[in-house]
């Protein structure tokens, strides 16, 4: 067995059998928020009779990772940077994990990454690699978009490892137009159950000048069981392309007026009252877009997280993304997890990875299976005044 799979199978055998494992393993395998699963992934379930639900199987997954792994290259090593914040203590962190994680029927029938052989594009391969990544930091909030295999694989799997999760598929998904698709992607957001308490969630079809666009977002209202305290999660994914930046302002100025009310009715009324709150997505648009400018000067007080990687403070990441088309070669920063400073700190950020780990060939490859990188942070709550 290959280092890769070797630390995929540790891992995956301490998630499912291991008492150290910070994620409890769900009562049942439906939460009563989740709709009764059917025609789901048969790599993934054990065929039980007169049952529409088929538990995933450790042993099986297990042995299909280290199989889709056995020839990859080595695991590509991120480290976390841990943010001084002097003599303050932070309460118990929340880990939050950002992923446009490149859905499979865009990937393989749209599009076009030249440099990327097809063996890598594969799902077998690709699926081993996405949970791995999950698994190995082990995210309280996971906030993912280009989420296609949504039914048959990642909800039933995490819902496993003790999540709780919610999905909204775009309107008219490019994926239905490529043969042999797995229905439409969308925006996923998942939580932990042993740590929060879902209060509420909602779709969101965002809109632009008062038309409903193809673009949309999950937001999700928690409570903290160890501390009481509420936080609001929004999970979105913007309009791509040059040319769209009016249309990327537009939906975010939609999304943010949305979350305006979700936090004034929240705070009762009361706009001295703090709720925080967390939006994570691939907004497509780099930091000199209009679109940024509304989330960096929003009444809500929102922060980026990804600037405390700089050493002024105040400057993005080089890139979130780095791929190869047909068109050319695009390396660029399009991905963001914001934060309300007034409410959150942040304590530690995971690294990018350098230009000889992605490699010559860019991404997706061997080594990663999205063109775009996953934000891992630790967060904690402030004090309250």
């Amino acid at each position: 067995m290959g280092g890769g799979a070797t630390r995929l199978y540790n891992t995956l055998t301490q998630t499912f059998s291991g008492s150290s494992s910070p994620l409890s393993l769900p009562p049942s395998y439906l939460s009563p928020h989740q709709p009764a699963l059917t025609n789901l992934d048969s790599d993934f379930c054990l065929q039980q009779k007169n049952s529409p639900v088929c538990p995933l199987d450790p042993v099986e997954l297990l042995q299909q990772c280290e199989e889709a792994l056995r020839d990859r290259p080595p695991h590509l090593q991120r480290n976390f940077v841990y943010i001084d914040h002097g003599d303050d203590v932070a309460s118990v962190p929340i880990r939050v994990m950002q992923w446009n994680i490149l859905a499979q029927a865009l990937g393989v029938g749209v599009d076009n990454f030249v440099r990327c052989p097809l063996e890598a594009l594969s799902w077998s391969r690709r699926r081993s690699l996405i949970l791995e990544e999950i698994l190995a930091y082990r995210p309280h909030i996971l906030c993912l978009q280009e989420v296609d295999h949504y039914y048959d694989t990642f909800q039933p799997v995490l819902a496993n490892l003790g999540y709780s999760s919610h999905f909204c598929p775009k309107p008219w998904s490019p994926c239905l137009d490529v043969e042999g698709n797995s229905g439409p992607d969308g925006c996923a957001l998942f939580f932990d159950e042993s740590r929060f308490e879902l209060l509420d969630s909602v779709n969101i079809r965002l809109s632009a000048m008062m038309i409903p666009t193809n673009q949309v977002a999950v937001v999700t209202t928690l409570r903290c069981r160890s501390s009481g305290r509420c936080v609001c999660v929004a999970a979105t994914h913007l309009k791509a392309r040059s040319g769209w930046e009016w249309f990327r302002s537009a939906q975010g100025s939609d999304l943010l007026w949305h979350l305006q009310n979700l936090v004034q009715e929240l705070g009762g009324g009361n706009s001295n009252v703090k709720v925080p709150l967390l939006i994570c997505g691939d907004f497509n648009a780099v930091p000199s877009e209009e679109v940024y400018r509304r989330f960096a000067t929003s009444p809500l007080g929102l922060d980026s997280a990804y600037k405390k990687l700089s050493q002024d403070g105040v400057s993005e990441p080089e890139y979130t993304t780095w791929k190869i088309r047909g068109t050319g070669e695009c390396c660029c920063t399009l991905d963001y997890i914001w934060y309300t400073k007034d409410t959150l700190r942040v304590d530690a950020v995971l690294d990018m990875l350098d230009e000889k780990q992605i490699g010559p060939n860019r991404l997706p490859s061997y080594s990663y299976p999205s063109d775009h990188l996953s934000l891992v942070c630790d967060f904690s709550f402030r004090e309250k005044e």
